[in-house]
């Protein structure tokens, strides 16, 4: 095989986003939220991975963060990996989610929040039996099997559009 021959083959794969997240607390446990302003709802710190300039999922969830919030974080432990399947009529190709440990941010990193105001709307700490009423679905199921892993252990979580998989 040529390497004309291996760019076309390539270029004919599938192709795959990839996204990461950090998964922040405060100390009463509950998870801090943004509000983009391109979409209805809420969402965690986060975003699409630059994998075409070498990123990691870890360092775009860093960057993401930092981007978003103002707050520059090294995160812990990876807590899931979710594949979700393409959007609505394939509006969006499928998405692997890499969620990863923020932390719990006390008081004085909470007050040096600094959101990124052309896409983000507001922030807020959500208790975790409140979060079904502000996240997707499957959004909802990650971010509740990532504070299972926190809480028990078992991780990093391999999810399907939220939902474990038994393996």
């Amino acid at each position: 095989m040529t390497i004309q021959d291996y760019a076309t083959y390539i270029a004919g794969l599938p192709r795959v986003l990839v996204g990461a997240a950090a998964l922040f607390r405060d100390a009463r446990g509950r998870v801090l939220l943004v509000e983009p302003n391109y979409r209805e709802g809420w969402a965690l710190p986060g975003g699409t991975v630059e994998s075409d300039d070498g990123e990691t999922p870890r360092q775009g969830a860093r960057r993401e963060t930092a981007e978003e919030i103002g707050l520059d974080v090294t995160l812990g432990p990876l807590l899931a990996v979710d594949w979700v399947p393409p959007g609505p009529e394939r509006s969006r190709p499928p998405l692997v989610a890499y969620l990863y440990d923020g932390g719990v941010l006390d008081a004085e990193r909470l007050g040096a929040i600094k959101l990124q105001e052309e896409e983000l709307l507001s922030w807020r700490l959500v208790a975790p039996e409140d979060l079904a009423r502000h996240l997707p679905v499957p959004l909802e199921r990650r971010v509740a099997v990532a504070l299972d892993v926190l809480a028990n252990g078992g991780g990093p979580a391999e999810l399907e559009d939220g939902h474990r998989v038994a393996g």
